[in-house]
């Protein structure tokens, strides 16, 4: 039986953001519709076969949960930064999993044990991405794989647009600077798609509590945001209304990667 996951001294922007996803948790999965619909596509990518199984940034366990029942005879971990997620995730889906608490620039992983690592849009969370990719170097066994998205620059564009708030939102790398920390932490990239994906909300209130979702946000810490402020988003933004709503833009990353052992 699994214990809680301890809680990790954090630096201050980790702290933040695990933080907003703990408090995120109970919500999660309710309002993680993008999310959810890019985690599908990633999965029809997976090994037939796994035994060591890694879900990084796990969140509120959903597709831990999936792995494990997928691979019934692996062992699946299921690790995120989030206390709150972890708990949440554990109270959901029970002790057959191991639950972890961790940074994927330095996980708490023994060199070569894991064999597949999957991560639904997670590591644009880390500012580091090269000690990102040299971790899964050194955690992937001999022949291991990871099967990855995360998003790049101008997602959320809609947003920063409408809040003209475009620092506030997630600060990502580009398709280029990701390939090449991969290719020096040794790492092989089998294979590597970048996509635009769009989803459309009935109204700005829906729109806000979906890019919850990735962590972004757009008040200022400690900040209000007043009447005048919350009109002018709104009329930029039903500036972009199309027929089927107010767009959201996702720019994804999906990676295949192989250890080189």
């Amino acid at each position: 039986m699994n214990t809680p996951a301890t809680s990790l001294p954090l630096p201050h922007w980790q702290e933040r953001v695990a933080h907003a996803f703990s408090r995120a948790a109970p919500r999660y999965d309710a309002l993680a519709i993008a999310q959810r619909d890019i985690g599908e596509a990633l999965w029809q990518t997976l090994p037939e076969s796994a035994q060591h199984v890694l879900d990084l940034g796990c969140g509120t366990g959903y597709w831990t949960q999936q792995l494990a029942s997928h691979y019934p005879n692996a062992t699946t971990t299921g690790l995120d930064l989030a206390p709150g997620m972890l708990a949440h995730a554990q109270a959901q889906y029970g002790d057959a999993i191991r639950w972890q608490q961790g940074d994927a620039a330095a996980l708490p992983l023994n060199d070569a044990s894991v064999d597949l690592v999957f991560s639904n849009l997670a590591i644009q969370w880390c500012p580091d991405i090269g000690a990102v990719m040299r971790e899964l170097a050194r955690v992937l066994s001999p022949g291991g794989q990871a099967r990855i998205t995360t998003l790049l620059p101008g997602t959320l564009s809609e947003v920063a647009t409408a809040w003209q708030r475009p620092e506030a939102l997630l600060q990502t790398p580009d398709a280029s600077a990701v390939q090449r920390a991969i290719q020096q932490s040794g790492l092989h990239l089998t294979q590597h798609a970048c996509n635009q994906r769009r989803f459309f909300y009935p109204d700005l209130n829906a729109v806000m509590a979906s890019i919850k979702g990735v962590g972004a946000q757009v008040a200022r810490p400690n900040a209000r945001l007043n009447r005048q402020a919350l009109a002018t988003a709104q009329a930029r933004y039903e500036s972009l209304r199309t027929p089927q709503g107010l767009p959201v833009s996702y720019h994804c990353l999906t990676l295949q990667l192989e250890s080189a052992r």
